[in-house]
């Protein structure tokens, strides 16, 4: 977004981020970790259908995870629905508790938000309570969407979520504390807004979500993984 007008200063990228580092202007990811996954349930859990699908459209795959937002005084928590081929953020829920509900709010939205609604549709997500539960999966079923679940512990089995979750919270919401409930949900609407219209994503070739979202003839960039390293093109 920025090039243009570097470019007229002789400012290549990597002179930008030495400019951004002098100025204390580079971001400062924290180290959190907060487990929201309870896979220790007596609901059905489903097998990994996606992981040698070749993903070629959008609302062929959506990814949903849960990602902590909150502090220990104000523990807050972000549910959210994303689509695996354009990074679209198709639903999501603000919620201070852990319960199935914001899960269910937040895949309720994006139903709501859907387009191609004639189109197979996988949902893919983490074997935890919020998922398995009844009433997703009879969402899920009514609306005639298969159901997708990791089988390892291993992240990149939900890279495209994780990553997802990674960007809102380390570009949007990092060193952000609310107390209010009400404010956290204008601030995250207005961060995925901004998200979805706004910020050019590497794997949807500098395209924005949105802008990824109405076609599908840009082949999907992804992760790669072998038996030496993991290798992600995804930023």
């Amino acid at each position: 977004m920025l090039s243009p007008q570097l470019r007229d200063l002789g400012i290549g990228r990597d002179r930008l981020f030495q400019i951004l580092k002098s100025n204390h202007m580079l971001i400062k990811p924290k180290k959190q970790y907060h487990i929201t996954t309870d896979s220790h349930h007596h609901f059905r859990k489903h097998n990994n259908l996606i992981e040698n699908l070749y993903i070629k459209r959008p609302e062929q795959v959506w990814v949903s995870d849960i990602t902590y937002i909150g502090t220990r005084k104000n523990p807050m928590y972000l549910f959210l629905v994303t689509d695996a081929y354009s990074k679209k953020i198709m639903g999501y829920n603000v919620s201070d508790t852990l319960a199935s509900t914001g899960a269910v709010l937040a895949l309720e939205m994006a139903l709501r938000n859907r387009i191609y609604k004639r189109k197979a549709l996988i949902h893919h997500s983490d074997r935890g309570l919020q998922y398995c539960c009844n009433e997703y999966q009879n969402l899920l079923s009514k609306n005639e969407i298969e159901c997708s679940m990791t089988e390892k512990h291993d992240p990149y089995e939900n890279a495209v979520a994780e990553r997802i979750n990674g960007i809102l919270k380390h570009e949007f919401i990092n060193n952000i504390s609310i107390s209010d409930k009400k404010l956290w949900w204008l601030f995250i609407r207005n961060s995925i807004d901004i998200y979805n219209s706004q910020r050019p994503h590497y794997s949807c070739f500098l395209l924005t979500p949105d802008q990824m979202h109405k076609q599908n003839k840009i082949k999907m960039r992804t992760y790669k993984k072998n038996e030496n390293e993991i290798t992600s093109i995804l930023t």
